[in-house]
């Protein structure tokens, strides 16, 4: 089979959709599969399997190159899929790249599988300025290229109380509505997606990590904390409103007795810095952005992964690689904890500073238990590979292509 990812982000900036891109490559060439990356980047590559779309000059929101002008985006998708055989389009975002692939797809007669990986609600109230106003932009945009008929969002849901909420979510039940097929790396959101309209056939299916990241990190042994050592904490990913850094670092000066650090960059890295100052000593350490490798280096040397975002994420890449690593897991959010292996993870008692600092000074305070965890998320590290999720993924491509026969 011949497939085209088509995203608006892609290697090099970081961030769970380009790991899940990464991984679905890797898993399906390894079976003998052809995948072509189709994206905005800031510059060409040597990959002859990436394949770089039109990008706007000197306009990059949140560090990403972005697909611009849509008609040469589209044109060119259609150019790229046709002159390389593809037989099936597989698109993961929602802004000009992934509209130009439905657009090309649709030219094409090729079917097209859509997953649906994160609250462009909650980002774009975070992320853009005056969102009230720049939310009706892109809906205006968006629903230029792809009609949002026949979609009404019911407002009553607690995350669809806003007009700016209820913007995004009509663009993305319109565009899942769009694709013959949709995936979707969770079941809370797959349930909300239902609530509010998808009527495409959709498959809960974990993003799944590929194989070179599970070398790299290794078999590792249960994590132990021996008497008087701190106890070593990382949190990994943009520093963005929606991740709440913040309550990290606020949980962190509350807490003596460990080492933590940071790893990601984003539009919230100044509060970030301004919230850590007059930090003890050796208390936390702000790395900034960094090489997947870095991160999974520190995996490999903590006891302990924390995650603060609070209804918005997906299911975190960043989660299934600490997992990988044989790390016990702190979420705030009730919706993580489905992606937790038993016995591997805590959900904090509230959502707040001090409930997380709570969770940790339990964890700092009962070495036994850290271990215990440990042995659990490397029990689970199997269920993390993307091979295991690859026929499943391989099925949903079947499923679009019989739709088109």
């Amino acid at each position: 089979m011949r497939i085209a990812m088509v995203t608006d982000y892609y290697l090099p900036t970081l961030g769970g959709v380009q790991t899940v891109i990464k991984a679905h490559r890797e898993a399906l060439e390894h079976a003998g599969h052809g995948v072509f990356v189709f994206a905005p980047l800031a510059e060409s590559g040597d990959d002859p399997h990436v394949v770089r779309l039109p990008t706007a000059r000197g306009f990059a929101p949140d560090g990403y190159p972005f697909a611009w002008p849509p008609a040469a985006v589209a044109t060119a998708l259609t150019d790229g899929l046709r002159s390389r055989g593809v037989e099936l389009v597989h698109v993961h975002t929602e802004m000009f790249a992934a509209l130009g692939g439905f657009q090309a797809a649709k030219t094409l007669g090729l079917p097209v599988v859509q997953t649906m990986h994160g609250r462009i609600d909650v980002y774009t109230r975070s992320v853009l300025p005056l969102p009230s106003t720049t939310t009706a932009l892109l809906a205006g945009m968006h629903r230029r290229r792809m009609s949002h008929d026949g979609v009404t969002v019911d407002s009553s849901a607690p995350y669809a109380t806003t007009r700016a909420a209820r913007r995004m979510w009509r663009l993305m039940v319109s565009q899942a509505n769009h694709a013959d097929q949709v995936i979707v790396p969770s079941a809370h959101f797959a349930a909300k997606l239902s609530a509010q309209g998808v009527r495409t056939p959709l498959t809960v299916l974990s993003n799944g990590l590929e194989a070179t990241v599970l070398d790299e990190v290794g078999t590792p042994p249960p994590r132990t904390l021996d008497p008087g050592e701190p106890l070593r904490v990382v949190w990994c990913g943009r520093l963005s409103p929606e991740k709440r850094p913040e309550v990290f670092v606020d949980a962190v000066r509350q807490i003596s007795g460990i080492r933590a650090e940071m790893f990601g960059d984003g539009v919230a890295r100044r509060r970030v810095a301004a919230a850590s100052a007059g930090m003890p000593p050796g208390r936390l350490t702000v790395h900034g952005g960094v090489a997947q490798s870095r991160v999974l280096e520190a995996m490999r040397d903590a006891h302990v992964l924390v995650s603060s975002s609070l209804d918005f994420d997906n299911q975190p890449m960043v989660i299934l690689e600490g997992i990988a690593a044989g790390l016990p897991v702190i979420v705030t959010d009730p919706d993580l904890v489905e992606m937790l292996p038993e016995g591997g993870g805590v959900i904090t008692r509230t959502p707040d500073a001090e409930g997380l600092a709570a969770a940790i000074r339990e964890l700092r305070d009962d070495p036994a238990r850290i271990t215990r965890m440990s042995a659990a998320a490397i029990a689970h590290r199997e269920r993390v590979a993307q091979d295991t999720h690859r026929d499943a993924l391989l099925d949903v491509y079947r499923a679009a292509l019989a739709l088109q026969r």
